[in-house]
């Protein structure tokens, strides 16, 4: 494969309303993959909410695949797409995960990355594990919001192969919005970024103006913000990576 189509899920989830969140990951997949596209991507956490824990706790997370997954997996081996996933999940030994999972054309988990700097969610453990996924013999590195903070972690992904960063976020302007963070480490790196953010609010953070990026070379490629959900949808060339 030399070329990609790739869709960015700009969604507005709505904190701890599950259902309805899950229904439109759904509807918007299906969309997307009416456009043809290989890969999916969705904003951190899509299927929750950012502050979902204020309004319904954690009591709800369970191991992956659960049963809406379980279903999720069938509906993507029928679109015969990629999906990268935001969604909480529970561990074997009962920890809490902020993750992404990336799901093959064939309906299989294939790899996840759990967010590192976790500090922020009150909720969740810090994930341990960095390693790109190959996910269709591309090396993609998952940076989970403020995993792009600092270089630290982009670096270990580019270390270990990564050709591509991915950047499934919850992450609005304002005291501690985005400050550039995301093209520094397209510099430090020499990768290009996809930046899946979203829009809406939860109980004290506001997306309205949240943009979504394709950055190359510290430059914006393509940006958007919205007031409703979009699916961003651009060919992306790998050998050129442009």
């Amino acid at each position: 494969m030399s070329k990609l189509r790739v869709a960015l899920l700009h969604l507005l989830p709505i904190a701890g309303e599950i259902k309805k969140n899950q229904c439109l990951i759904e509807k918007a997949v299906k969309r997307a993959a009416d456009q043809n596209v290989d890969w999916i991507i969705t904003p951190e956490l899509a299927v929750s909410g950012l502050q979902f824990s204020q309004k319904i706790g954690t009591k709800w997370i369970k191991q992956q695949p659960d049963e809406w997954m379980t279903n999720f997996l069938d509906l993507i081996r029928s679109l015969n797409t990629v999906v990268f996933l935001g969604c909480p999940e529970k561990s074997e030994s009962g920890e809490l995960y902020n993750s992404v999972f990336a799901i093959n054309r064939d309906g299989q988990i294939i790899g996840k990355q759990r967010k590192i700097t976790s500090i922020i969610d009150d909720w969740s453990t810090s994930g341990a594990f960095i390693e790109p996924i190959n996910m269709e013999n591309v090396k993609i590195g998952v940076l989970i919001c403020a995993d792009a903070y600092t270089k630290n972690i982009a670096d270990r992904f580019l270390a270990k192969g990564a050709e591509i960063l991915i950047a499934p976020s919850a992450w609005g302007p304002g005291l501690y919005g985005p400050n550039g963070e995301w093209e520094q480490r397209s510099i430090d790196t020499g990768l290009c970024l996809f930046v899946c953010n979203r829009t809406g609010e939860d109980e004290s953070v506001t997306f309205w103006e949240a943009e979504s990026l394709i950055i190359k070379n510290g430059k914006p490629l393509l940006k958007h913000k919205s007031k409703q959900s979009a699916i961003l949808t651009f060919d992306w060339d790998l050998e050129k990576m442009d």
